[in-house]
């Protein structure tokens, strides 16, 4: 067998593993859920599941089943809405199985073009337009955080083909949220330039959070502390802590573990739920983790 042969059955043999694994779990998970109750049995047999199939790790979606399934416990998250959560996420990828590695490589891509576009903490009219075009070729990203909040914005600033200052500044403010830039003193003057600029919408920057009767409900996994004790903090401050998604609910916490802000598969349930409540009409903000810490501590 050549070099070329074997790599190829390598390929097809792993990936014929990942969709097996994949099956394996949904039908675990639809077990689970049969009775709508969720007990420690049926969690560690979760975890046996996880340590089988470790060595898929790198392969899309394990990575995420993996840190739900590690996290679900640690940071007291309800199994219910693990189980859930994963189920969700085994639908995403079946139905998206073609193409998910396109999918998440355009994303990518999406993400770099925001890092080139700050990187000189410059963002000029050519680049937004330029910007504008990438969205509009790639109309195959509907539905996919952050791609449709990005294009909504974009296209009101272009629509009057005018791009005015304030425009620009709101447009740099919501684009650094995905950025991580390495030269200090680039980042400050975008900080700087974007200090007053309030975005909503997903991952808000520097809200204005309002705890007295507002219904705060938490998704994915906490770096500070766990949901139990952020739920308690909240109802200290008048807050009313939930664990679904509905009109009702005033704030989404998004959990900031591994940029809760980009890499949200995990816990995309609700980020998706919540998404379609804003489409509708509803009022919903996406925040931070540390900044409802925060304003919990000021």
């Amino acid at each position: 067998m050549t070099n070329f042969e074997n790599t190829t059955l390598k390929i097809v043999t792993a990936k014929a593993r990942a969709d097996k694994a994949i099956n394996s779990l949904k039908g675990i998970l639809l077990g689970f859920l049969a009775d709508e109750k969720i007990d420690s049995y049926e969690m560690k047999e979760l975890q046996m599941w996880a340590k089988e199939n470790n060595s898929l790790i790198n392969r899309n979606p394990f990575q995420e089943f993996m840190l739900l399934i590690e996290n679900t416990a640690s940071n007291e998250i309800p199994p219910k809405e693990a189980i859930e959560d994963l189920y969700w996420l085994c639908q995403k990828y079946e139905h998206d199985s073609i193409y998910y590695n396109g999918i998440t490589s355009d994303l990518q891509q999406l993400q770099g073009i925001f890092h080139g576009l700050l990187a000189d903490g410059n963002l000029n009219d050519e680049e937004i337009l330029n910007l504008h075009r990438w969205l509009s070729d790639n109309e195959h990203l509907n539905s996919y955080y952050p791609y449709d909040e990005i294009r909504s914005l974009v296209l009101s600033i272009v629509s009057d083909k005018k791009i005015d200052e304030e425009e620009r500044l709101v447009l740099m403010a919501f684009i650094k949220q995905f950025v991580e830039l390495k030269n200090d003193r680039i980042k400050e003057s975008i900080d700087q330039l974007t200090a007053d600029v309030s975005i909503s919408g997903i991952c808000a920057v520097d809200p204005e959070i309002v705890f007295e009767n507002k219904t705060f409900c938490i998704t994915g996994i906490l770096s500070r502390g766990t949901r139990n004790e952020l739920q308690t903090a909240i109802k200290s401050k008048g807050g009313i802590p939930v664990n679904s998604i509905s009109k009702k609910a005033d704030y989404l916490v998004i959990g900031d573990t591994n940029n809760a802000c980009w890499s949200y598969a995990c816990y995309g349930r609700k980020v998706e739920k919540a998404l379609d409540l804003r489409k509708l009409g509803h009022t919903i903000l996406l925040v931070h983790e540390y900044d409802v810490f925060d304003a919990i501590e000021n």
